[in-house]
Order: structure tokens, then C-alpha cells, then sequence
């Protein structure tokens, strides 16, 4: 495997000797390149360059000129910027370095790159659709969902999938339809509270030419479409009264005739059901057919809101980033401070609030850290302070609020005699492992995310500091 290597492109040679001296000092090796015309550009396929720092290059032709034939050769190589001029290319990955260079500044830049280059390789990986946003955690009530998924999925019963909005109904569904037999036939997923009620109908079911105004061709609906896999109808509690009675005939006779025609078809779809109503309240008014709810509820689902299952937000917040790195190529990292936060927030909008937060949070700090002061107001939120009484907020884990501490981050005061900085950092190290050990309930694979590392790398430090403990599962 070709050595990293980072680039110096700077026509300042002391500006380029000062900064490969910081490189050096952390390890990192360079090339410098005072002049851009002398470069054997076919070097590019014998070389793995973490990044090209470039500086000031006169005339500005000859910047302009090296920058379009970098981009040309490696359109995603990150680029450090030195030169307080604005630089030409628009659309390639670029950070700005100030001037003069200082050592946290770059080992925080250099960090950012890395993130990127690591998405940038994820963006290319395929993902695995098991499980993923809303299904990830170690909560009771998840563990229960992917427990009731493996159960009925092998099934064809009618599923009826229950819970507020943005929990993840679709995604159970979707998860339903992966490990069924029908795997390999189509999902189709319909609104039933997006499309009006006189166009419902036709949605489903189709229509023949001429069978009302605007009726120019024959279409096929969403039954046919999903023939041989499943068909999945969001929102069923928002379906008006007549379509109720036209979908339980097709539950009942397995049968359906398009809009304007008296041919019946065979209904080979599965169905798959969502809503965020109470549909006993509905039936209780007259709103929902109760015969319907039966055919329908087969086999219940219920996805628990995000506040009740606030010790999964870490886990989720690992698999939203790394979904944003992998279909994005973006990312961002949060400190723990920004993550006990959020753990008091009630997420009205649950998983799909938290994703929509970390999607606009990496647009704001690109590759960048979030910590507490950079959360969106409302969401800084502490137990007692802003309105919120403690009562009224989720249960946070003992280990994680002890992560963030009672006072938010600080950083550590050398005390005045010194101090062994091997053991501290030792000491240090012990505690969060103790604390990712408690979140995960000694699962050693879980903690190992929590603290970012390599289940083989966490299993040999808890060798080394004899922490292997009679509740600590190493299976994998």
C-alpha cells in the first residue's frame, strides 16, 4: 500500500518550510513543490496524498491553472487553503487555513479531512439494508420491534404498524418486506393521507380509459404494481369511510376490479399497514370501520417514540452520520456535552426530527465538531432550566450524564506539583471504557462503538487493565 503523503504547493519557501515543520512535528510527511510547471502529474497514480496544502502561487494564472489541472487529476483530494485570496474552484473539497499556521488549528483541519476521506470511501461501499436509522439501538422496546420483525416476517399475515410520526413505521415495513419471501418482488408504499379520497380509488385499484373525466388511458394501481411483494399503506387511519368498505372486500376475496371495469384481478400483494391515530378511538366515533381494523391489526407493531428510548440516541446518532457520510459525503461529530443535550430534548418529531437536526448541523459545521453552545437554542435544553422542570424530562443513563459532566465540558488544569500524565491518561482511558461497558450492559461490540473503536482493540485493553468482568459478553 502506497505511503500518505501531503502535499506542499507554496512559491513561498519559507511559508512552505515553516509549514512542513508542523507536519513533521506530527509526524506526517511532505513533498514540496515551489513551482506547479515542474510537476510529473503522472506521480498521482504512485502515491495515496492525504491532502495538498496550497499557498501563495504568482502569477494568479499559474494558481488558477495548477488548481484546474488538480482538480482534473483528483477531484477529491482535500485541499488546504493558505492564500488569504478567494480560491477558483468552486465545487472541490477545500478548508482554509489562517496564517500563520498553528499546530491545534491544523490537527483539527487535518482531522476534518479525515472525516472526509473516510466518507468519501463509505460513499462508495454499498450499505447493508438490515437494520438501520430507527431500528438501531439496545432499548427493551427496540429489541422487542426487531424481535416481532424476524417473527412475522417470514409469515404473509396482514401487519398493522403503530406509532407517532417519524418513529419509523416505513422502516419496519421495509424491514417486513427485506426478510419475507417476497423479498424479490416489489414494495410499494402509498399514502393514504396524501391522496383525496375520490382519487384514492383509483390510485389502488387502476381504471380504464374513459371511466371519468381526464380518464385518457388505462393505468394500473398500486395492487398491480406491487404484485408479488408488498404493499404497504401509510396513514390507513386517514382513508375516508367508502374506501374503507372497498378495501375490506379486497382483504376478504383476495380479489379487485379497476375503476370502470367488471374484470376481476387477484390481489397477490401483501399487506403491510401505518398509522399514528388510535384507531379504537376512531371506531369509538364512527371514523374507522372496526371489521377493517380487525383484517388490518393480524399482527401489531408498536414503534416506542424517541423519549422513551433515549439511551438508543447515541447508537442513532452513529447511523445517521455514517448514512450522511455514506449517501451525502458529508459529516459531523458531536462532543458529549451536545449529546446529553439532546437526551433532554422530548423529540416531538422523534428519529425523523434527530436526522433532519443532524443533517442541517453538518451543513453547518462541515466535517466539524458540534458541541453544546452550537445546538439550535431549543435544543440546549438542561433539566430545570428553560421552562423545563426535571419531571418533565426523559430519563437520561446514569453513564452518559456522567460523561457530560454536572457543569458541561472543561478542560483538565495541570495541578500545581505536576502530575504522571501515563497513569491519568490510563486512569482516563479505564473510566470511559467502565462507563461505554455500563451503556452497552457489558456487550463488548456495543461499547466498542460508543467509544469508536475496533471490538478486537477494545477487547485487548480491557486485557490489559483487567477489566473482563463476569457481566462482560465478548461474544461477538
Amino acid at each position: 500500500m502506497a505511503q500518505s503523503i501531503i502535499l506542499i504547493l507554496d512559491g513561498d519557501s519559507h511559508e512552505a518550510e515553516s509549514l512542513k515543520a508542523i507536519l513533521g512535528f506530527i509526524d506526517l510527511q511532505t513533498e514540496q513543490i515551489s513551482d506547479p510547471a515542474t510537476w510529473d502529474w503522472s506521480r498521482w497514480e504512485n502515491q495515496d496524498w492525504t491532502a495538498v496544502c496550497v499557498g501563495r502561487l504568482d502569477p494568479p494564472a499559474l494558481r488558477d491553472a495548477s488548481l484546474a489541472r488538480l482538480h482534473q487529476q483528483a477531484p477529491r483530494l482535500p485541499i488546504l487553503w493558505l492564500d488569504p485570496a478567494p480560491p477558483s474552484l468552486i465545487d472541490h473539497p477545500m478548508w482554509p487555513l489562517q496564517q500563520p499556521v498553528r499546530h491545534e488549528q491544523l490537527v483539527e483541519t487535518l482531522r476534518q479531512v479525515d472525516l472526509y476521506r473516510q466518507s468519501a470511501r463509505l460513499k462508495d461501499r454499498p450499505r447493508n439494508v438490515e437494520l438501520f436509522r430507527s431500528l438501531v439501538g439496545n432499548s427493551r422496546a427496540i429489541r422487542n420491534v426487531r424481535k416481532l420483525i424476524s417473527q412475522v416476517a417470514g409469515a404473509d399475515a396482514n401487519v398493522l404498524i403503530l406509532g407517532e410520526s417519524g418513529t419509523g413505521k416505513e422502516v419496519v415495513a421495509r424491514n417486513i418486506h427485506y426478510y419475507s419471501s417476497r423479498r424479490n418482488g416489489p414494495f410499494i408504499a402509498v399514502n393514504c393521507g396524501a391522496i383525496p379520497g375520490e382519487l384514492l380509488e383509483s390510485e389502488l385499484f387502476g381504471h380504464e380509459k374513459g371511466a371519468f373525466t381526464g380518464a385518457v388511458s388505462s393505468r394500473e394501481g398500486r395492487f398491480e404494481a406491487a404484485r408479488g411483494g408488498t404493499l404497504f399503506l401509510d396513514e390507513i387511519g386517514d382513508m375516508s369511510l367508502p374506501m374503507q368498505v372497498k378495501l375490506l372486500r379486497v382483504l376478504q376475496e383476495r380479489v379487485f376490479e379497476r375503476v370502470g371495469s367488471n374484470r376481476s384481478i387477484p390481489a397477490d400483494v401483501r399487506i403491510v399497514a401505518a398509522t399514528h391515530r388510535v384507531l379504537e378511538e376512531q371506531i369509538a366515533r364512527g371514523q374507522f370501520r372496526e371489521d377493517l381494523y380487525y383484517r388490518l391489526n393480524v399482527f401489531p407493531i408498536e414503534m416506542p417514540p424517541l423519549r422513551e428510548r433515549v439511551e438508543d440516541l447515541p447508537l442513532l446518532l452513529e447511523e445517521i452520520i455514517a448514512r450522511l457520510e455514506h449517501d451525502r459525503g458529508a459529516s459531523v461529530r458531536l462532543t458529549p456535552a451536545a449529546v446529553i443535550a439532546l437526551c433532554q430534548w422530548r423529540w416531538p418529531g422523534n428519529v425523523r426530527e434527530l436526522a433532519n437536526l443532524i443533517e442541517r448541523l453538518a451543513i453547518l459545521h462541515p466535517f466539524g465538531t458540534v458541541d453544546l453552545a452550537d445546538l439550535p437554542e431549543n435544543y440546549r435544553v438542561q433539566p430545570g432550566i428553560g421552562g423545563a422542570t426535571p419531571t418533565e424530562m426523559p430519563t437520561v443513563h446514569p453513564a452518559l450524564a456522567q460523561l457530560a459532566g454536572s457543569d458541561g465540558p472543561s478542560l483538565p488544569r495541570l495541578p500545581r506539583e505536576g502530575l504522571d500524565l501515563k497513569q491519568h491518561l490510563a486512569e482516563v482511558e479505564i473510566n470511559l471504557i467502565r462507563q461505554a461497558l455500563d451503556a452497552s450492559d457489558g456487550v463488548v461490540s456495543q461499547a466498542a462503538k460508543l467509544l469508536r473503536l475496533g471490538r478486537t482493540t477494545l477487547v485487548e485493553k480491557l486485557r490489559k487493565y483487567g477489566l473482563v468482568r463476569s457481566d462482560v459478553s465478548t461474544d461477538p
